[in-house]
This record gives C-alpha cells, structure tokens and sequence, in this order.
C-alpha cells in the first residue's frame, strides 16, 4: 500500500518535453517514482522496456542521462555555494561524460542516439536542489537497474553496471551532504505488483 514514506512528490514537478519513446517511458518512471517512491522505479522500466532492442535501451539511458545533466546545468542558476556547488559541478562533468559514451555506444551499435528533450526542473534555490538532486540519483539507479537485465550484449551490461555504480556515489554522496538516507529502501529495494506500477505510470507508456 502507497504511504507517505516511500513516495517522492519532487519528480512529479519534472516536465519532460519529448515525443519520442524514451521521453514517454522516463515520464513513466517519474511517474512511478513520484507515486510509489524509487523502489516503483526499476520495475516499472523493467515492464516498459520488455522485449526491447539493445539500441531501444540504451536510448532510454541517454534520455535519462540528459535528465540528469540538464539538471545539474540548472544549478549554476539557483545560487549553490561550498560543497554543493562542487558537487553539481563534478556531477554534473560526469553525466555529461555518460552521454557522451552512450552516444558512442549507440551508434557503434548501429543505431541513431535519440534527441535531447527539453526538461524543466522545480528549483528555486540551495535546498530544494540539493533535495531533488536526492531523489533523481535515486530515481537514476533504479532505472539503470530496470533496463540493465534487459541488454542482451554483455559488454553493454557491464558499461551500464560501471554507470549506474556512478549514480548510486552520487546518491551517497547527496545523501551525506544533506543528512538523508544512503540507503532509503533498506538493504533491498523493496518490490512493488505489476498493478501497482501500472497505476502509477501506465498510462504514460506510449510506443
């Protein structure tokens, strides 16, 4: 049952502008997080990205991977200071590093690397930043744990396991900084029914 706890209402602010599916499907697991919390997450994109191509997942990375690098370019905007301006700093270097090997690998695969989205962000200074940059890392993970089992390459599992182990630092590091949980699910992420997931974020699944 869904309780105040384990929901994150930061992502449902998020806008993503983006026809293509990729867009639709990181819409649907902001969706799932903002209703259900991160561990709705890695299911969700699990369902979503069933019988998909490796290209097809990869794409849904890179989208996410701009998420995250548009982010931590709105930090420079909202007055960060001390630490967490050098943390969305190096962050922010490193997501940009990702989109730019999925790129690589997108194409090596024989495929074309999907179109940045435009993104919006609910940010207006230091400490709602800091809260949502929290939360999306989070959100990054379980993601990257949803669509990793699907990649039949083994060498692009293993490229994924090296940057989804990114995000999770970033989470940590987040997480010390502001004093939240390193591990806000427990020693497991905890697994949510397919009706549950649906209900959040089915409807935003499009092909």
């Amino acid at each position: 049952m869904n309780t105040p706890e384990n929901t994150s209402p930061e992502l449902a602010g998020v806008e993503v502008h983006g026809m293509t599916r990729s867009g639709f499907i990181l819409k649907g697991a902001l969706a799932a997080g903002a209703a259900y919390g991160a561990s709705a997450v890695a299911p969700f994109v699990g369902s979503a990205l069933a019988a998909s191509t490796d290209v097809d997942i990869l794409n849904f990375a890179l989208t996410l991977e701009y998420l995250e690098t548009a982010f931590y370019e709105k930090g420079k905007t909202v007055g960060l200071s001390g630490q967490a301006k050098s943390l969305a700093k190096s962050f922010g270097d490193e997501e940009a590093e990702h989109v730019a090997a999925l790129m690589k690998a997108i194409t090596a695969s024989g495929g074309k690397p999907v179109k940045k989205p435009m993104f919006v962000f609910p940010v207006k200074d230091q400490k709602s930043f800091l809260k949502l940059a929290y939360v999306l890392e989070n959100t990054g993970v379980g993601a990257y744990n949803g669509a990793g089992p699907a990649l039949k390459s083994k060498a692009l599992l293993a490229a994924a396991g090296s940057i989804v182990q990114i995000e999770a630092r970033h989470a940590a590091s987040i997480a010390l900084l502001t004093g939240m949980s390193i591990t806000p699910n427990g020693a497991f992420d905890k697994p949510l029914t397919k009706k549950q997931v649906l209900a959040a974020a089915g409807p935003l699944i499009k092909s």
